[in-house]
């Protein structure tokens, strides 16, 4: 959680802690929109509700209306996939779910499957229609929150800003200084970043866990978690290609993923491997407590 400001929002939604910060109140229409749009993202992508659009498609496939971001969240989604090889797909809800994460999240380790490595065939969008054949399971989580993050900050009124969704944060106006927490142990910090209208997003092997060695992050061609980085942070222009970077960055094409960004969205990172060392990004503004 970043530190409370003037006026302070806290709740939970999409199973994990929000803290949204501006310089006045929120009124209670603009709660209530914030809440709608929330409810329009999970209804439409989350994997653990049973009549959510997403799970629909994996019980049956077929041609649906889509959801109004569908879009901007699978476009970058294919790019990801595309810039890693394939170890990020769309359609690797499916593993997730055989590896033990899944909407009943057993916190009990199963096969490793890999995600269907022919899923440009089997999904595609347009601003209006998503279609699914055969059906599968879409997961959005290698960057959905943070395009959520994204809605909810434009959602706010004007003035300054700070919309932190369990770490993947966005800030409008005054610069906020943010936590790296160490992956092994949430008590201390491997360094602070300070953004300004700009967002951060991160992703560890200690969040979404549940057996050794089992986490969310997989590489979709073995369905198998991720062993070589413990925790990465990115930083970009929006909340949904920091939280894309995050995850790309989990894969040794990640720092290539980060270079073509650059010149777009303004990336920068910081990643540690699991035997501790840290890597970042040329140019980065981090303040990393090891030194340089």
């Amino acid at each position: 959680m970043i530190a409370s400001g003037p006026a302070t929002w806290r709740f939970d939604a999409i199973g994990t802690a929000w803290e949204v910060v501006t310089d006045r109140p929120l009124d209670e229409a603009v709660r209530r929109e914030t809440a709608a749009i929330i409810e329009r993202f999970d209804a439409a992508w989350s994997r653990f509700r049973p009549d959510s659009l997403v799970s629909r498609l994996a019980r049956h496939g077929g041609r649906v209306p889509a959801p109004s971001d569908a879009a901007p969240l699978l476009d970058t989604l294919a790019e990801v996939a595309t810039a890693t090889g394939d170890a990020v797909n769309p359609l690797v809800g499916g593993s997730l779910e055989q590896l033990g994460y899944g909407a009943a999240y057993t916190l009990r380790a199963g096969a490793a499957v890999p995600a269907p490595s022919d899923w440009r065939a089997a999904l595609s969008w347009s601003a209006d229609e998503l279609a699914l054949e055969p059906p599968a399971m879409i997961d959005v989580g290698a960057l959905g929150k943070g395009r959520l993050v994204d809605l909810v900050l434009g959602a706010l009124p004007p003035g300054d800003a700070v919309v932190d969704a369990g770490g993947d944060i966005a800030v409008r106006g005054q610069p906020v200084r943010i936590g790296l927490e160490h992956p092994y142990d949430s008590r201390r910090a491997i360094g602070v970043w300070e953004i300004t209208d700009a967002a951060l997003c991160a992703s560890a092997v200690n969040r979404r866990a549940w057996g050794d060695g089992l986490h969310h992050v997989l590489d979709a061609r073995t369905g198998e978690p991720v062993r070589a980085v413990a925790a990465t942070w990115a930083v970009a222009d929006d909340a949904m290609h920091a939280d894309a970077l995050a995850t790309a960055l989990f894969f040794e094409s990640g720092p290539e993923v980060a270079a073509r960004w650059r010149g777009t969205w303004n990336t920068q990172w910081v990643r540690m491997l699991t035997d501790g060392r840290v890597e970042w990004s040329p140019g980065c503004d981090a303040q990393l407590f090891g030194g340089r």
